[in-house]
């Protein structure tokens, strides 16, 4: 057995563990051992039963000299009560609604508990006595006399009587039986495990040995151990993406690109025949690009801009100039709809262009033809793959279906990503596979080289400074901070339960001055879900908290407005023909689930609603604002939430307060940590070191090793351990 064992083949764990773990990403030896506890609780102070004192804490050993399942008459209720002594004294001991621990702990048998002294009910017949409630237990051997009361140490225990790791957790999963399986695992692999982090930065940094790092961060002798471990865990994963990251770049400056040369006349042209000014921010972006792809190596870029403030017109610019000099352009976007706007807004601009452009979602394909005088068309996909092969197509436009292996381009050149950060790695490598022989031309051994086409990306996400130097450092930044003339600011207020009506009202009225609304209804699933964030698919859950709010909406609380609702288990054609009657006014309130509509542009929409704002993100809040405030009319953002707790105020305020998307996300970082970085599952990285992303310092220093060790060794052939390790981390981690 090794770290690259599957979970298969781990004797205790069998299908119905397996299926759980996958649920939560774990998949190999590796993805176990990696799944880290999120706190501790130290259970490692034994104390006799006669010291025991109410509301504290404690641990105590000792034999059960009675045990039984009673239920209770109001509550229906199960409760196992036990009697548990030691050389001391004597304690009841009650667990509720858990009578299984009846068959696992016997009368006459010994154990060792851990948990809080609560104080009983009086009766009529007795007075109130302390009892230990719901402990976690564990069962042992008779105890030697000098350990039977306290003082003495402990025989090898793993669920009490010790610092007890408590982890993550998922429904049928609990730290209980993670913690029996990890322990066993771990003796057994201890010592097959190498340390791919180089003995150099190990002496400098004084770290733990990995194979010692694992065993005290998941069953610590110390509290100052467990921390160690932490901290030899954060560095080295921040170091191998950091590592990654700069080994990307310099790949990335040995490859070749087609260099397309900046027209300057059809750029002007373009930008004069917009309906608007550029701000400055778009202007500076466009330069940027336009001079990357100029250049001998593959452009990577991410366009990064604040909700509305016009990024695509910019990726507009780029691929006009690389169509004209007659080369092909591959847009993709994340979901169907936002595809299909993409296509509308494209055509509208380049209009007057001359230009060929396709789209090509998973259940619809369409063809733009410079030929019929703009006319949009339907088309075969045999018939538009044929096109795009052909280099007939100037501008492809697509959800995923365009990295099918079955799609071929004839000369792409440009490859743009919006909201990048919603794609694995695997699918921006097949995306940017090397260009077609057309253009395999002239250079290097043999007369050969591959070209690799430029890359940008887009995101409305702001990123803070550490996220951008550690997962983004492989990718030149463009930043456009300003919104475009004449948009008010979003007036956004926390609606508490009792100011409900009031919103309404407000709502009504909106909607009355011809004014449109977004609802948005949280996911409400529990953690089990294990939907890829590349795949889309929306939850029968999902659906039908949309459901309920449209039912609510529609027949109590709007009777006489138009509502109508939207989710991804709806036909393209009926999604499609909703957002056009919204988009046309025929909608009054458009009740949606979160996934489906970023990016969704309606002028007329002035009142973004959201529903259990607690649950969400605040960058996420953020994007759903983004979606109102689009024309000159006041718009306004209400975030329903019943949650009184205080961090849910705190980051709500956050919300209220920030002036634009780069702070919040600062403040969303702060708050509550950075989110998912992993391309393939949401829990690819541990929390451990997601929570180190906020420490500027520990982020730069990773970084300069990292860069020290690559200029040393590049190809990292003094550490085959580390490349070895580096390769399999590269599998997983999403960098755009």
């Amino acid at each position: 057995m090794n770290l690259a064992t599957s979970i298969e083949q781990i004797s205790r764990i069998g299908p119905l563990y397996q299926r759980k773990l996958k649920k939560l990403g774990i998949q190999t030896v590796r993805d176990l051992l990696y799944h880290f506890p999120h706190r501790y609780e130290d259970f490692s102070n034994l104390i006799p039963i006669s010291q025991a004192k109410l509301g504290e804490k404690v641990c105590i050993q000792g034999e059960i000299l009675d045990i039984k399942n009673t239920k209770t008459w109001k509550k229906r209720m199960f409760l196992t009560q036990a009697i548990i002594k030691d050389n001391t004294g004597a304690i009841k001991v009650i667990w509720f609604n858990q009578p299984y621990i009846i068959n696992v702990l016997k009368e006459g048998g010994f154990v060792c508990l851990a948990g809080k002294i609560s104080l009983g009910a009086a009766t009529k017949k007795s007075l109130p006595e302390l009892y230990l409630a719901s402990p976690s237990y564990e069962k042992i051997g008779k105890p030697p006399h000098q350990e039977f009361g306290g003082g003495g140490k402990f025989q090898e225990l793993t669920h009490v009587g010790r610092i007890v790791p408590v982890y993550p957790e998922t429904e049928g999963l609990s730290s209980r039986w993670l913690r029996y399986i990890l322990k066993p695992l771990l003796l057994q692999i201890k010592d097959k495990i190498q340390d791919p982090l180089p003995e150099e930065i190990r002496e400098k940094e004084e770290f733990l040995p990995l194979k010692e790092a694992f065993w005290q961060i998941h069953f610590p002798d110390s509290i100052n151990l467990a921390k160690k471990a932490q901290a030899r865990f954060s560095f080295e994963e921040l170091f191998n993406i950091s590592l990654l990251v700069l080994r990307e770049r310099l790949k990335l400056k040995k490859s070749r690109a087609i260099k397309v040369f900046l027209n300057l006349e059809i750029v002007k042209s373009f930008i004069n025949s917009l309906p608007f000014k550029l701000t400055d921010g778009q202007k500076k972006s466009a330069w940027q690009v336009l001079k990357d792809l100029e250049k001998p190596r593959p452009m990577n870029r991410l366009l990064e801009g604040d909700v509305g403030s016009g990024k695509t017109v910019v990726a507009i610019i780029a691929a006009l100039n690389v169509a004209k000099a007659g080369y092909q352009v591959a847009f993709m976007a994340p979901t169907e709809i936002l595809a299909k706007q993409h296509f509308q807004e494209v055509s509208k601009f380049l209009k007057n262009f001359n230009l060929d452009i396709g789209l090509l979602t998973g259940k619809e394909d369409k063809f733009r033809s410079k030929k019929l005088k703009n006319e949009t068309i339907e088309i075969s996909r045999q018939k538009l793959l044929e096109k795009v092969e052909k280099g007939e197509i100037d501008i492809l436009i697509g959800t995923h279906a365009l990295i099918q292996d079955k799609i071929r381009f004839g000369n792409l050149a440009l490859v743009i990503l919006d909201e990048q950060h919603r794609f694995g790695i695997e699918q921006r490598a097949r995306l940017c596979r090397p260009a077609s022989p057309k253009l395999q031309r002239g250079e290097g051994s043999g007369g050969q080289t591959k070209l690799i086409p430029h890359l940008l990306s887009m995101t409305a996400t702001p990123i803070p400074r550490t996220l951008a130097l550690t997962i983004y450092g492989d990718l030149d930044l463009s930043l456009i901070t300003q919104l475009p003339k004449g948009r008010k600011k979003i007036i956004t207020k926390v609606i508490p339960p009792e100011e409900r009506k009031t919103a309404y009202n407000f709502i009504r009225k909106q909607v009355k001055e011809g004014r449109q609304v977004f609802v948005i209804c949280p996911r409400i699933e529990k953690s089990t879900n294990n939907e890829s964030n590349t795949n889309l698919r929306i939850s029968w859950a999902e659906v039908k908290a949309v459901k309920e709010e449209y039912e609510k909406l529609s027949k109590k609380i709007f009777p006489d407005l138009k509502v109508a609702m939207l989710h991804g288990r709806m036909k393209p054609k009926e999604k499609e023909e909703i957002m056009k009657k919204f988009k046309n006014g025929k909608i009054d309130i458009l009740v949606s689930t979160s996934v489906v509509e970023v990016g969704i542009d309606v002028p007329n929409a002035t009142l973004m609603m959201i529903e259990g704002a607690e649950r969400f993100g605040l960058a996420q809040l953020h994007q759903f604002r983004g979606r109102v405030g689009r024309a000159d009319f006041q718009s306004y953002c209400f975030l329903f939430t019943d949650s009184p707790a205080k961090k849910t105020q705190q980051r709500l305020r956050a919300l209220l307060k920030a002036k634009d998307g780069f702070k919040l996300a600062e403040k969303d970082l702060e708050i509550r940590g950075p989110g998912a970085i992993d391309g393939k599952r949401q829990w690819g990285i541990p929390d451990i070191t997601m929570a180190s992303l906020k420490d500027i310092s520990l982020v730069e220093k990773t970084r300069e090793t990292a860069k020290e060790i690559l200029e040393k060794d590049p190809e990292l052939k003094k550490y085959p351990l580390l490349k070895k390790r580096l390769d399999q981390f590269g599998e997983r981690i999403h960098l755009e």
